[in-house]
């Protein structure tokens, strides 16, 4: 198995995943575009502690951005939306 720390990359903390955990106990992660949603589920349970009930990805593709006359393109990269059991919690979205 890969490391975790490899696999969950970072929190994404917007409004929207805001309304999401108060809604639905959902929370967002970026991910390594490599991984499968056991992967990611291995490595938030380990992570963090929780028991995750559900594990839903997407593929975001990089935006084409220019400066001047040159054009560049972001790259794609995979965000996952992963819902927890009834009753658990991540206490590092709980404190934004």
């Amino acid at each position: 198995m890969k490391d975790p720390r490899t696999i969950v990359l970072k929190p994404i903390i917007t409004e929207k995943g805001s309304a999401l955990r108060e809604r639905g106990n959902k929370y967002m992660f970026s991910v390594a575009r490599d991984a499968n949603k056991i992967e990611i589920k291995q490595a938030i349970e380990s992570l963090f502690g929780v028991k995750v009930k559900n594990v839903r990805t997407m593929v975001m593709h990089g935006k084409v951005k220019r400066m001047g006359i040159f054009e560049g393109k972001r790259p794609d990269w995979k965000k996952a939306v992963v819902t927890l059991e009834e009753g658990q919690t991540i206490d590092l979205f709980e404190q934004v």
